[in-house]
């Protein structure tokens, strides 16, 4: 489905944790979202900031269950998310989508580890419903720095089978990085899929343990974006052949050439182990986890 722009009511905004949720009436964009995709929002009537806002689909509401809604959750860090933290009811948000490639479900059930990292983890709360309807078991890792930076932690239990969560600061669960139980947790799940959203050097860290584990990864990127249709060019990444299909398939080592992909069309879901991960600057695997 194309993307679509819509004036979109303010159904509700709320506080999740340090964070901020928006629900926006917005039947034609829920009707095509798929997880994985996003929203671009024009935060506003300031034209000192006219440029939209990516957002990671949080939950969607189809029409017919209801009147047609998507969530998105945001940290306010500038002008844009100051402007939608003060949006109230009734009030009304350009938004343009779904934009964006989404992750790639099997195609029959399987076991699926997901790890997510602070308020980045939104787009597995989508995913993780959409894979139980599939019949895939669904695992979830969900990390942050502290217990308030965590997504949702209650709901994310309620969705998969297990939940295991990491604080660097040893708040809530184990201490330590999202990444830290993930060669055990991919052996004792049996896992055949991994699905990260999160920071870049995170998803860094996944990919390169799913490789070494021989597990399949995709993994939703965070890039700043301008245009949010490929125009700008303003949010490329190198990735080698076939990269940008999202695919699980990893490219042949003897055809490793890079090309600069643009997340916003080709991403922003790509297969974890097509990124070039050294040329973005990220460490070896063994420096990234302990």
């Amino acid at each position: 489905m194309s993307p679509v722009r819509e004036l979109c009511e303010v159904l509700e905004r709320r506080r999740v944790g340090e964070y901020q949720a928006l629900t926006l009436a917005a039947p034609r964009v829920a009707e095509g979202a798929r997880p994985g995709q996003f929203v671009h929002l024009l935060a506003g009537e300031d034209r000192s900031f006219p440029l939209r806002r990516p957002f990671s689909i949080w939950r969607v509401e189809r029409p017919g269950a209801g009147p047609g809604a998507v969530e998105v959750v945001f940290d306010v860090v500038g002008a844009g998310t100051r402007a939608l933290a003060r949006l109230r009811p009734h009030d009304v948000v350009d938004a343009l989508g779904p934009l964006g490639r989404p992750f790639d479900p099997p195609e029959a059930p399987a076991g699926c580890l997901l790890i997510g990292g602070g308020y980045g983890a939104a787009p597995l709360f989508f995913l993780a419903a959409e894979l139980r309807a599939r019949g895939c078991r669904v695992d979830l890792v969900t990390g942050a720095a502290t217990a308030a930076r965590l997504l949702d932690p209650t709901e994310a239990g309620r969705l998969g089978s297990s939940l295991t969560v990491t604080t660097d600061d040893g708040s809530a669960g184990r201490r330590g990085l999202v990444t830290d139980p993930l060669p055990e947790l991919l052996a004792g799940t049996g896992a055949e899929r991994v699905y990260a959203c999160g920071p870049m050097p995170m998803l860094a860290a996944v990919s390169r343990v799913a490789a070494v584990a021989g597990v399949a990864c995709q993994v939703a990127v965070e890039e700043q974006m301008a245009c949010g249709t490929g125009i700008c060019f303003s949010c490329v990444l190198p990735v080698g052949p076939g990269g940008g299909s999202g695919g699980l398939e990893p490219s042949p080592p003897e055809n490793r050439e890079t090309r600069m992909a643009r997340s916003c069309l080709e991403g922003p879901v790509f297969d974890g182990a097509a990124i070039a991960w050294a040329e973005l600057g990220y460490p070896e695997l063994e420096e990234l986890v302990r």
